[in-house]
């Protein structure tokens, strides 16, 4: 008699993202999609790189697939959909929270909290949150500085803790230079990520 593997825990929601496909409800551009594609196979890549298993293989490249899933929804109806306390982002931040509310029952926690906060930082990212804020970041196709940040993914995933210490400070010094304001989520995952840096 063979032995009977167990039901994957990831949800069909999850899955179909793990194979790069996006949600009904989604509202996102040919462009978006592309990037979103590009965004998943960095995920893929850098989860099967440092020896995950499948389930978070998927997990990882789903949030890839799912984090930009709203990003070109009206932020007038996004912003109803966020928390309160995330309802006085920027139009641009809204799409995080708002893709993560859409998949509550269908994500963990780790997985929920790396879409939501992608575009910001969160303290209390795990590693597939910091990995998902630098594939957004780094991925191929952005245009901005394409030598440095082609250079910074040749170091992941295995020095992930200082790549993301060099992408948060540029992004922090970045925000704070063009606004003056830094959002205080942002500044906290600066303060996480530079703890105990040497």
């Amino acid at each position: 008699m063979n032995a009977v593997e167990p039901a994957s825990a990831l949800s069909e929601t999850v899955r179909a993202a793990a194979a790069g496909k996006m949600p009904v409800w989604a509202v996102a551009k040919p462009k978006r999609r592309e990037h979103v594609a590009r965004v998943a196979a960095l995920m893929r890549e850098w989860a099967e790189a440092l020896g995950l298993g499948a389930d978070d293989v998927a997990r990882w490249a789903a949030a890839g697939t799912l984090h930009d899933a709203l990003r070109d929804a009206d932020p007038d109806e996004l912003r109803r959909e966020v928390p309160p306390e995330l309802r006085g982002l920027h139009d641009a931040l809204l799409h995080g929270p708002a893709a993560a509310e859409r998949l509550k029952d269908e994500a963990d926690e780790e997985m929920l909290d790396a879409i939501r906060y992608h575009t910001l930082g969160y303290a209390g990212f795990g590693r597939l949150g910091r990995a998902l804020y630098l594939a957004d970041f780094m991925e191929p196709g952005r245009r901005f500085d394409p030598e440095w940040t082609a250079s910074l993914r040749a170091h992941m995933p295995r020095e992930m803790d200082a790549v993301l210490r060099e992408v948060v400070e540029a992004r922090v010094a970045h925000v704070d230079g063009e606004t003056g304001s830094v959002h205080p989520l942002t500044l906290a995952f600066r303060d996480a990520v530079t703890e105990g840096a040497p």
